[in-house]
């Protein structure tokens, strides 16, 4: 049984994932159904959490919107994220940046990770 789940979500997999990880600045491409028309819009922030592994392996990233926090979470396989951009590679030692949730303005900055 387990045989066949694993054929059918290897099947699911996408090819072209870029190297990103928790503390990493991105761009999500999201499609986006408006009734009867697609379009692309961009989600701009950085990762705190990336779970699990495999056909079900989410990540929620976090920005700010007119002074409000707004955090949104995507299967990283799914057919709705067309791209990943990585923008700039973070400095963090944490798994999970569940902390900069109570933090605003430059306290809730990542260092950034010089190559």
């Amino acid at each position: 049984m387990n045989d066949i789940i694993k054929k059918i979500e290897d099947a699911q997999l996408k090819a072209e994932i870029p190297e990103f990880r928790v503390g990493d600045t991105i761009k999500v491409y999201a499609k986006i159904k408006e009734g009867n028309r697609e379009r692309t819009q961009v989600f701009e922030g950085t990762v705190i959490k990336r779970q699990n592994g495999g056909a079900r392996e989410t990540f929620t990233v976090r920005k700010f919107s007119n002074g409000i926090g707004v955090e949104k979470s995507w299967p990283l396989h799914s057919p709705i994220v067309e791209k990943i951009e990585v923008v700039r590679l973070g400095k963090v030692r944490r798994a999970k940046l569940y902390y900069l949730r109570d933090r605003v303005g430059k306290a809730a900055k990542v260092k950034e990770k010089v190559k």
